[in-house]
């Protein structure tokens, strides 16, 4: 039997599922966190997609050795799940631009009648953007670290007013400032965001447009680490 260890990414998310949720968690592989809410008694349903058979053939072993319910559907995204059968929604271990797709093809994920938990593995911030610019408002972000690196969860809503916002401004959002771990990880942001400029600025080929677009990054991280001290 496979142990039920969820890292420190999942377990994030498993700290954020609200009790008694029916959840849909998109992309689940092996099936470990909606098997690990089920086997806890934290969630009341959950709902497995995946695109490879392997994940989901995985899943269902798991499921059966820990003596769980988890139906398991073979579909991209929510293609499978119909809205009425869950209330939330755990998408991670994608990129922020698939994640966008997934929620792009599922329109009813905007009315706000689901809670979304969204951990990119990359392009946060053009998540951050397409959200806010197709009316998903972030209630929250939570901070974590796996292996050293940083990750977020967003706690997503749908039924908000759209926001069209310039990337530069979508790096960082108040919700992540609100995370007691904020001063941390906008240090690390900026120093990261920094290193690309000064790479960018001592390049032979130079897209203006690119580089104002660093050079904004880079000042609204330094504010908001301003506005946090």
């Amino acid at each position: 039997m496979e142990r039920l260890i969820l890292t420190p990414r999942l377990a994030c998310i498993a700290a954020l599922m609200p009790l008694q949720a029916r959840l849909a968690d998109v992309g689940t592989d092996h099936g470990k966190l909606p098997i690990w809410l089920l086997k806890e008694g934290r969630i009341a349903f959950a709902v497995g997609t995946d695109i490879g058979r392997g994940p989901l053939a995985h899943a269902a072993r798991n499921a059966l050795d820990h003596g769980v319910a988890l139906p398991l559907r073979l579909a991209p995204g929510l293609n499978a799940v119909s809205p009425e059968e869950c209330d939330t929604i755990s998408i991670a271990g994608m990129g922020g631009q698939t994640i966008a797709e997934i929620l792009d093809a599922a329109p009813w994920t905007a009315r706000g009648d689901h809670l979304l938990l969204l951990q990119p593995m990359t392009m946060a911030a053009e998540l951050r953007q397409w959200l806010w610019a197709h009316g998903y408002k972030l209630e929250k972000e939570t901070l974590c670290q796996e292996a050293r690196r940083w990750y977020t969860i967003l706690s997503v809503r749908g039924g908000a007013a759209q926001q069209i916002l310039p990337l530069s401004r979508c790096h960082i959002s108040r919700a992540l400032c609100r995370d007691a771990q904020a001063h941390d990880y906008l240090r690390h942001l900026l120093s990261r965001q920094t290193r690309a400029l000064a790479g960018m600025e001592q390049g032979s080929v130079m897209d203006i447009g690119l580089l104002q677009e660093q050079r904004d990054t880079v000042a609204a991280i330094q504010q908001a680490m301003e506005e946090l001290t």
